[in-house]
């Protein structure tokens, strides 16, 4: 076993129930492994960066995702609860936030691996990709030492496209949507915390009717398609024979409600930004996705770019003013972010694994090693040194004032080697070994 720091350690021990003894042992090793590599992430790759390669059969870790007993799902929310227990305040609500990835892969043996459109493609050429494409559910929380929001993922879900036998438009019970998915990952989160206020947020493409039926102190905020057809609330009971209104009249479409609309004009703090935009707020029901479920439409206008488009989103809170409703689903972005740091600073889809379980094991394990380096980070790493180092480094970057995802990852990496390198052990270190230490701690920062 490597030396983990303490730290580390005490943040790892939190989670042995999800484990059993010899399977922990294998999860600490590759955890920092993971952490510690600054190559590909691959399964061996993390038996590199714990430097047991040569020391345990690669089989050890292989079977580690192929075969073991440990759920990802568990082990996701276990760290959840520690987010949510150490990140929050005890009587702050939890903010969700929802959306789907593509994890690129090779081989038609894959499990799960389909023909994906890419986002994130460079050229319009190749907005397909072959892949796995992953649910992720994550939870927002604010850093002190950051100005903007941090988005941790805890939950995930492989999505696979509905089978091509069925009939056109019957939904596939093995292959649900991926907003079915995501609303199964909200459920779970939100059942272990059934005292806590839970807000959702998400793009256009989970704006659909899989939010139906949410409980009370769980609300939904997406960005609503411009043709959805929405209706005024449910009228009141008129006191006639016959079965009762559900919903009101057709509304005009968002163009025509935002031609006549009385904008108000409020401060609103997002993408760590505080502008003045304009707001219209209106009650409304969204009749064929939601039922009667009582909603809200925020429109919002940039007064200083007239030419940009105008947003229009749909909550099912209540309570909230509309720049909050706003400044939360600003929030949303760090989601994107989160994807972006995931795939280029911690390698998320460098193992090449390709049977059931490893595959649906292996891009949470890398997901939660990411939001395990960050917590660790915000508990015990941070240090107003580390940003006055980077600019040192960096004379051309004085504006920085805050870390970045990968700073926190270097301060663990620069940690895990300390605890390694003992100097005070009976043989002196070879100036080998002195030199092994010297490219490590630099390669760090890599």
């Amino acid at each position: 076993m490597p030396e983990v720091p303490s730290s580390l350690a005490g943040l790892l021990f939190l989670l042995r129930t999800c484990f059993t003894a010899p399977s922990f042992v294998t999860f600490q090793a590759l955890t920092v492994g993971f952490i510690g590599q600054t190559a590909e992430r691959t399964v061996c790759g993390m038996l590199v960066g714990a430097r047991l390669a040569g020391v345990w059969h690669h089989s050890r870790a292989h079977r580690f995702f192929s075969r073991a007993k440990w759920c990802p799902q568990e082990l996701g929310l276990r760290i959840a609860d520690v987010v949510i227990a150490r990140l929050l305040a005890p009587d702050a609500p939890i903010l969700l936030a929802l959306d789907d990835t593509l994890v690129h892969r090779r081989g038609r043996r894959v499990h799960g691996a389909h023909w994906h459109h890419d986002a994130t493609a460079n050229s319009p050429s190749h907005r397909v990709a072959w892949g796995n494409n992953w649910v992720v559910v994550g939870v927002v929380v604010r850093l002190a030492f950051l100005d903007r929001a941090v988005c941790l993922p805890v939950c995930f879900a492989l999505w696979r496209p509905r089978r091509k036998h069925l009939a056109c438009g019957q939904p596939d019970p093995e292959r649900p949507s991926k907003a079915l998915l995501a609303r199964g990952l909200v459920d779970l989160i939100a059942a272990r915390h059934p005292d806590r206020t839970v807000h959702v947020v998400g793009d256009a493409g989970y704006a659909c009717g899989a939010w139906r039926g949410l409980p009370k102190r769980v609300t939904m905020t997406f960005r609503l398609r411009k043709d959805a057809a929405l209706n005024a609330p449910t009228p009141p009971r008129t006191g006639r024979r016959g079965r009762p209104a559900k919903k009101g009249a057709p509304l005009p479409r968002i163009a025509q409600i935002a031609a006549g609309a009385a904008w108000q004009t409020a401060a609103v703090t997002r993408y760590a930004n505080t502008a003045q935009l304009q707001l219209h707020e209106l009650d409304c029901l969204w009749y064929q996705a939601l039922g009667d479920t009582p909603c809200r439409l925020i429109l919002v206008a940039d007064p200083t770019d007239p030419a940009r488009a105008q947003l229009a989103l749909l909550t099912t809170d209540l309570s909230s003013t509309p720049a909050q409703i706003v400044e939360r689903y600003a929030d949303r972005w760090s989601i994107e972010v989160c994807f972006q740091d995931a795939k280029h600073a911690f390698g998320v889809g460098h193992a090449r694994n390709r049977v059931q379980l490893a595959v649906q094991r292996t891009v949470p394990f890398a997901f939660l090693s990411m939001t395990l380096t960050i917590l660790w980070y915000a508990l015990h790493g941070h240090h107003p040194d580390i940003v006055a180092a980077r600019r040192d480094q960096a004379p051309w970057y004085q504006t920085k004032t805050s870390p970045s995802t990968a700073d926190m990852l270097a301060t663990l990496r620069r940690t895990i080697i300390a605890a390694q390198y003992s100097p005070g052990r009976p043989a002196a270190p070879t100036p080998r070994e002195i030199s092994a230490v010297q490219h490590a701690w630099a390669a760090a920062a890599a």
